[in-house]
Formats: C-alpha cells, structure tokens, sequence
C-alpha cells in the first residue's frame, strides 16, 4: 500500500507526454528543505522531481525510489512539476529571516524541458524578487536561464544571487553520452555569457570529476577557459560519487563506451559511493591551479545587492 509522497504521486494528474517522458503535477506540501550540516548552503529547492537530462552519474536518481518508482528509467522519464509552489514558498518566506542561504537545483535541473512548460522556477523567482536579504545560489546545466535574466536581475537587486552553470566537459561526443538530453557545453558557455553580461554574478562548474573521463589537466583546462572568456568569476570541480542507483544506470554506459574502465569504477564505487583519499586530494590541487591561471576564485564573490537592508551590509560586507 503506497503511503505519503508515493501516494500522492500515485494519484498525480498527467499534465502532458512527449517521446517516452511523461509529466505529472505533484502538490507541494513544502518548498524549503533543510539540508545536513557540512553543506555551503541551509535550504534546498528543487521545483520538479526527475530530471529529464539523463545525466548517467546523476545521485539523485534514488529520490525516485522515495515514489516508488524506477530510478534508472523512471527518473529520467516521469517528470513532476510541483504545482503550487510559489504560494508555498512566499508562505515559508515569512518563517524564514533574512541571511539564510538557499540553493536552487540541488537535486534536479531547475531548467530542465519541463521549465519550459510549466514554469514552476520562474514562479518561485518571481516570489524571490518580491523580498530581500537572502543568499541564492542556482545551479542548472540549461541555457533556458538566459530566459530569466532580466528576472534574475530583478531578484539580484535586493538578494545575494550566484548562478553556478554546470559544464563537465567541453568534448562535444563525450557530454552527448553521459548527459544525452542536456544541452551542448558551447550552449551553456554561451548562457554564462549572456548572464554575465546582463550584470549576473556567475560560475561554471566542472561537476563530477569522473576518473579517467574528464579528470585530465587538458580536459578541465579547456573548461576554465571557456569560463574566463565568458565572464565567469568562478570555477571549481568535485570528483563524483556514484550513489547504488546511478551505478545502475553509470555501468551500462561505461560498457557502451569505456569497457575497460567497468572494473575499475565497479572495484571504486561497489562498497562505497565516495572516493576518498589521494585521488580527490590531487583533484583539488589540480582544480586550484587551472583556476589561478585563469585568475577566477573558488567560490562566488560576494557583493552588496542595490536594494540591500542595512542588516545585511553587516551579515556580507
């Protein structure tokens, strides 16, 4: 018997189909989440459930099991959008003091198709655009942000706002098989771009950092790069961890592609989803040092919004 949120998704109202995906409205009970200890930021927001990009690495896909519902192929083509958020979120706003640090897209893209169709991170936006004080960070791998960019101005105004645009590799082949429904690195490049010059703090990731597939100094140079001509003031990169349901989906594509690195990864991620040790340890240094050549800082600047109330001026100075 399906109990809580597998029950609701259940009973989901199928909004549209399109090749094999399928959307459904999920009520939104709750929009702000509180996150572990140890993470950069106090509050996740992920407007849908799933993530139509496929991205083979991808750790959320377990989120779907919480539905009862396939993680491997279930995660990427049954979409829910969570209707009725921005009512929910300006809601839990009013709990919430400003200083609080949120994330949006911790788990799903928030510009993944669905977006486009739905809207459910430009409601939440547009609530966001109506308060001040808070720290915002968005991370997505879809130039269907520049869509919001005078938004995301309007939000920036009164709110600390850092948008970090994931770009794993800028190998064209290599970023169409292990992320097959997201859009091209020169796309997204060309988004960091155009929020930049829009007056739009912004990063680019190299995240995950998967052994032998994109690890190499030329590979994530390539990256940075990119990033400094387009404006960006970030760059960072974290080395994967492959949760039991993406090795599910990771494995197959290892055998499709890199056959002979399935044993390695299977002896790495079997017993445990994080690397530890040397390996991330180099990362990092090797991370440190493409940025400095390119003179872009570890993490988001920060700046004092234009609408900023003054408590704020003494939280970020």
């Amino acid at each position: 018997m399906l109990t809580g949120i597998a029950r609701f998704a259940a009973q989901a109202p199928r909004l549209a189909a399109k090749r094999q995906v399928e959307y459904f409205a999920l009520p939104a009970r709750s929009v702000l989440n509180r996150v572990r200890a140890g993470l950069p930021f106090d509050w996740a927001i992920n407007p849908y459930r799933g993530c139509e990009f496929g991205c083979k690495y991808c750790y959320a896909r377990y989120t779907h099991e919480f539905l009862e519902l396939d993680p491997v192929r279930g995660f990427e083509d049954r979409i829910f959008a969570k209707r009725g958020a921005a009512e929910v979120l300006r809601r839990e706003l009013r709990r919430l003091p400003p200083g609080e640090t949120i994330a949006i897209g911790t788990a799903t893209d928030p510009y993944q198709p669905a977006e486009r169709r739905y809207g459910a991170t430009r409601a939440l936006l547009e609530v966001f655009s109506s308060v001040r004080g808070y720290r915002l960070a968005i991370t997505t791998k879809s130039d269907l942000i520049v869509r919001d960019a005078a938004l995301l101005r309007e939000v920036a105004r009164a709110n600390i706002l850092h948008v970090r645009m994931t770009v794993t590799t800028m190998d064209d082949a290599l970023a169409r098989a292990m992320e097959p429904r997201a859009p091209r690195p020169d796309l997204r490049i060309a988004a960091v771009r155009e929020l930049a010059r829009a007056g739009i703090r912004v990063g680019v990731y190299a995240s995950p950092v998967l052994p032998v597939l994109n690890d190499a100094e030329a590979s994530l140079d390539a990256v940075a790069r990119a990033a400094a001509d387009a404006g960006a003031e970030a760059f960072g990169g974290h080395v994967v961890f492959l949760m039991p349901a993406a090795l599910r989906v990771f494995r197959p594509f290892l055998a499709e592609h890199r056959p002979e690195l399935v044993q390695r990864y299977e002896k790495r991620f079997q017993a445990n989803a994080y690397l530890r040790g040397t390996y991330p340890e180099a990362i990092q240094r090797r991370v440190r040092r493409i940025r400095a050549r390119y003179g872009l800082t570890g993490s988001p600047v920060e700046y004092a919004p234009d609408l900023s109330p003054p408590e704020q001026l003494v939280l970020f100075p």
